[in-house]
């Protein structure tokens, strides 16, 4: 790992900013003074010091947001707010990134992590990772549309999207509303399969991924850190 990103991890500043620190003569290698921030360490292996302080240093980040309405699932637009424009500069060193993907009008549960493997394998569609909705429908809903659903529909592109469960948890003429789980993830693909039934999504929010749902207490807008057993939840295989 080159020193200026380790640094920059181990909350010590930009990269911009640990330049000047090491140009400064403050930071130590296995006691020798760091000459180049693009020199490359092992922190397992190496002695890293700042001021004559071994540096406490974490590779990867894991947060739970509770993604509002308006705001992008991405990490940078020139016109729009991005969920990663709602972050700390101390979560920002990290370079987070939004695990998959909410639609702008779409709240939720949105992982953003800078973990690559853990990201691959959660959206991976090989790993039939579930994903569960709660769904506000504009019209009722027959048992048969449940099923329909639960079966798989023909969506854009003549795709049957995969088996699903769906559960009924209001369904009168002022409120229609319907968990839906999925285990992939195309374009649109909740407001897709109610359209194939003939309805349309007027509210939509990720409850869960995999194995852990989202924090009742995060406010849309507001987030944490996953704790360790959550992520442990994350990385356990799917069944």
């Amino acid at each position: 790992m080159r020193l200026d990103k380790l640094l920059a991890n181990s909350g010590y500043g930009s990269r911009k900013e640990v330049k000047l620190i090491v140009k400064a003569g403050a930071v130590m290698v296995d006691g020798k003074p760091a000459k180049d921030v693009k020199a490359h360490v092992d922190p397992d292996a190496q002695e890293v010091t700042v001021y004559g302080e071994p540096i406490d240093y974490r590779e990867f980040i894991y947060i739970m947001m509770n993604k509002p309405q308006g705001v992008l699932s991405a990490t940078e637009d020139s016109r729009q707010k991005t969920v990663v424009d709602l972050l700390t500069p101390d979560e920002l060193r990290f370079e987070p990134f939004p695990a998959g993907r909410l639609d702008k009008d779409t709240e939720g549960f949105l992982l953003l992590t800078n973990d690559g493997q853990l990201a691959h394998r959660l959206l991976s569609p090989k790993k039939h990772v579930p994903k569960t909705y709660e769904v506000h429908l504009k019209s009722q809903i027959s048992p048969e549309d449940i099923t329909s659903l639960e079966n798989g529909v023909f969506i854009e592109g003549g795709y049957k999207t995969k088996p699903a469960q769906a559960e009924i948890k209001a369904n009168d003429k002022e409120h229609t509303v319907i968990y839906l789980t999925i285990t992939e993830g195309k374009f649109h693909q909740v407001k897709q399969m109610a359209n194939a039934v003939g309805n349309e999504v007027i509210y939509l929010k990720r409850l869960s991924m995999g194995r852990v749902s989202l924090d009742p207490a995060l406010a849309p807008g507001e987030y944490r850190e996953l704790t360790e057993e959550e992520l442990e939840r994350l990385n356990e295989p799917q069944a």
